[in-house]
């Protein structure tokens, strides 16, 4: 295929040459009723492109088949059979992905460490999860994606699960072996989803991690936002193989997608395939440099190390390790990764992207340079030298993976929408969740509705928010009370 074109961005050039009038949605009409306050804050381009993706990018019946086209030549840069575009983020391009594989009540095997999106299908769907435990690293306290050998343990032991589920790269950047996993569920038939949010990069350099296409998945969900040169919400689901049909995993996104998708949100997803085909590899060999050197710089720096493959790939971890993700500990100053990403924040103007009790990470990608580099480090310098202002750092209770392990009582879905009750905190050991309770960044659920809460997650929970930790999603982010199931 021609990829020296972009459909989208090419039909939104015509709509402007031809100098349609549109008596349609968008009321602000090109931007002709939008307030100059916010013309002035945006620009006038944002309003202009801001078009109908029908009776406007193309005509009421889609007969151009703009769309269709763009999300072609995206399945062909990659490999894929099929491709989809979605305006509404990888939240939903994963729960579109769960529906086709199995409905309300079916079990479908997912791995622990799932992002609040996949938690979120869950509720949505009503199915019931089969989970299977991350490789936990107790030393460093840290969730590595499951093995092969846990998935073909689950699907072994159910076997009328629909299939499986797996997160890979985690928000830390470790990869699963996501071959071996796809040949576990192919040897029983079930189709293999890979959240792969943080790896839309990895299908245009060989240096980076195998991506899910390559590696035998069946669907793979990307958010072109996260790692990519795309706008916020755009995310793109692929689809290989004959386990699932596309008019199935079409039809599910229908049903939870918009009606009224960004022409914007399209048109960014295009143009970066466009660049990632004629460019992408050449970008990627400049941002691996920029990240190996970055990694150097930032473990001469005093209480830093910048883990790599040695302290997260090896049996029992992670199968690979994305170089982009730079993860570093900080446990040596004395104080937390929340503490030290507000100071940062505050100080510098530097926006970290993950930080937990002993972590800071910087997430790269083939926009960065040496340029905004230094401007880390300068800033990691200067918060060395500032430590006082960080010490002491109220602390963390951190469990053990056996004490994080939570039981599942009923399904997700059964303890979200029955009855429930708010109770203080120090009466919640031994009931069950009805809300999701989720550190975030990185979004991954330490209780999830149906699972019966114990005394160390509890308190995890607790001193992690007195030490800075946010919980965006329980009905009291201060986590002095919880949401609970009312038991009969």
């Amino acid at each position: 295929m021609d990829h020296s074109h972009a459909p989208v961005l090419e039909a939104l050039a015509a709509y402007h040459a031809t100098g349609q009038t549109p008596f349609t949605p968008p009321g602000h009409k090109q931007g002709r009723g939008a307030d100059p306050r916010v013309l002035e804050a945006l620009g006038d381009a944002v309003f202009r492109s801001d078009i109908l993706a029908t009776s406007g990018l193309d005509d009421r019946t889609s007969s151009g088949g703009v769309l269709e086209r763009a999300q072609a030549l995206m399945a062909d840069a990659v490999g894929a059979d099929h491709t989809f575009f979605s305006t509404c983020g990888s939240s939903l391009s994963v729960k579109s992905a769960m529906l086709s594989v199995a409905g309300p009540h079916e079990r479908l095997v997912v791995g622990r460490d799932a992002h609040k999106s996949v938690i979120s299908g869950l509720i949505l769907s009503g199915q019931e999860p089969i989970w299977v435990r991350p490789q936990w690293d107790p030393d460093l306290h840290l969730a590595h994606p499951p093995s092969p050998q846990a998935f073909a343990a689950a699907l072994r032991d159910h076997p009328d699960a629909k299939g499986a589920l797996v997160t890979s790269p985690t928000p830390y950047g470790t990869c699963a072996d996501l071959c071996a996993i796809a040949d576990e569920c192919h040897r029983q038939g079930k189709p293999l989803i890979v959240d792969e949010a943080w790896g839309a990069h990895l299908p245009f350099h060989p240096s980076l991690p195998t991506w899910a296409m390559d590696a035998g998945a069946d669907v793979c969900v990307t958010s072109v936002h996260k790692m990519g040169s795309a706008l916020e919400q755009t995310s793109v689901f692929h689809l290989q193989g004959d386990l699932i049909d596309p008019a199935v995993l079409k039809a599910r996104e229908d049903l939870l997608g918009t009606t009224s998708p960004s022409v914007l949100l399209y048109a960014a997803l295009d143009g970066w395939r466009r660049q990632m085909v004629e460019h992408g590899h050449a970008l990627y060999d400049r941002a691996l440099a920029v990240a190996e050197a970055l990694r150097g710089q930032m473990e001469t720096l005093d209480g830093f190390h910048v883990h790599g493959r040695a302290d997260f790939c090896a049996p029992g971890r992670a199968a690979d390790l994305d170089p982009l993700q730079v993860i570093v500990d900080i446990s040596a100053l004395g104080t937390t990764g929340y503490r030290a990403a507000d100071w940062l924040r505050a100080h510098h103007g530097v926006n970290l992207h993950v930080s937990d009790h002993r972590r800071i990470s910087a997430q790269l990608t083939h926009a960065d340079n040496e340029d905004t580099t230094k401007v880390l480090v300068t800033a990691l310098a200067d918060l060395v030298d500032h430590l006082g202002d960080l010490r002491p750092a109220a602390p963390v209770h951190i469990p053990s993976p056996e004490e994080l392990t939570l039981e599942q009582v009923v399904l997700p879905r059964d303890a979200f929408f029955g009855e429930t009750e708010q109770i203080p905190i120090a009466k919640a050991e031994g009931r069950i969740t009805a809300e999701m309770l989720t550190p975030y960044p990185p979004g991954i659920p330490a209780a999830l509705p149906g699972e019966r809460l114990n005394r160390q997650v509890l308190d995890y929970l607790r001193s992690g928010v007195e030490a800075g930790m946010v919980v965006p999603d329980a009905a009291d982010q201060k986590v002095r009370s919880i949401r609970v199931a009312i038991e009969k």
